[in-house]
């Protein structure tokens, strides 16, 4: 069943003030755009979030991860409310606190994928916006989906593909980006993974590495909030045995055997070091006893 919208469809031409700047500055843009909610700020830093529908669990939460991160440190995300990197890159956003945004291939009046339903209501709600060039009521349609990924990189200062096959639809984003004039970023991975191809292809190509969601704030020159966890002697004021742990895991999940061998402490030693970095939001645990490090 289709997701209605519960608030106003709005409308704006191309010769508008209100019609975002980025887009006006841009060849092959739309007349008429559609909007739920708002349109994006022109004055603030704005990243589009984009990849793979069908991710893995490490995909999933890099873009989780990221869009939380630069919507804390003020910077608008912009992805499609597709299954996969880009809900989760709007999921993130919407925990972060600065408003996201999603471009549709479809009419602003209907939910795609029925998937994303939280995400389309909760967008307006944060004082985001759903936006489509294609007039309410409009199905989407195959054709629909890469034309409206040059209004996602078009609103963007910044382009980052988590997780992409070496042909996707995230790469047609990224390639509208470079067309546009914007930068565009690549979160690593495994090298024998599948959904890296794109990722990896993108580097070679020139991309910058997103290695940490914190390199991407020097595009604005904004720094990182400090955070003063603990008092000690580490960078992070972890005590040693918690540092050592916190130290040998990192972006890709480790299983806790793995963590026992590389630290040589005992399973429940190990495992009440984990369960206290846990509570302290420095590492989460994506299965059962894999665990990752949150930077």
């Amino acid at each position: 069943m289709e997701e209605k919208p519960k608030t106003a469809i709005n409308s704006v031409e191309k010769s508008s003030t209100i019609y975002p700047e980025r887009l006006r500055s841009l060849s092959g843009m739309p007349d008429m755009l559609y909007y739920i909610g708002r349109l994006p700020d022109d004055n603030r830093p704005t990243a589009a979030i984009v990849g793979a529908r069908m991710c893995s669990p490490y995909g999933r939460i890099q873009a989780f991860n990221y869009g939380r991160f630069l919507s804390e440190n003020g910077v608008q995300v912009i992805s499609g409310m597709a299954a996969g990197i880009d809900a989760e890159g709007h999921k993130g956003a919407l925990e972060g606190g600065t408003p996201t945004f999603a471009v549709l291939g479809n009419g602003v009046d209907i939910c795609y994928p029925s998937s994303s339903r939280s995400i389309y209501r909760r967008i307006p709600e944060k004082n985001g916006g759903i936006i489509s060039e294609y007039l309410p009521g409009t199905p989407g349609r195959a054709y629909h989906f890469p034309a409206r990924n040059r209004i996602i990189s078009g609103l963007a200062d910044v382009v980052v593909v988590v997780e992409a096959k070496e042909k996707s639809g995230s790469l047609i984003t990224a390639a509208c980006a470079l067309e546009q004039g914007k930068t565009v970023y690549a979160v690593p991975g495994a090298v024998n993974d599948a959904l890296s191809r794109g990722c990896h292809k993108l580097i070679y190509d020139g991309a910058g590495i997103a290695y940490s969601p914190e390199v991407l704030l020097d595009e604005w020159g904004l720094s990182v909030k400090k955070k003063t966890i603990l008092k000690g002697k580490t960078k992070l004021g972890l005590a040693t045995d918690l540092d050592l742990v916190y130290s040998c895991l990192d972006l890709r999940p480790k299983n806790l055997d793995q963590i026992i061998t590389e630290t040589g402490f005992s399973p429940g030693k190990t495992a009440g070091i984990l369960a206290q970095l846990t509570l302290m939001g420095l590492v989460r645990e994506t299965g059962t006893q894999h665990y990752i490090r949150l930077e």
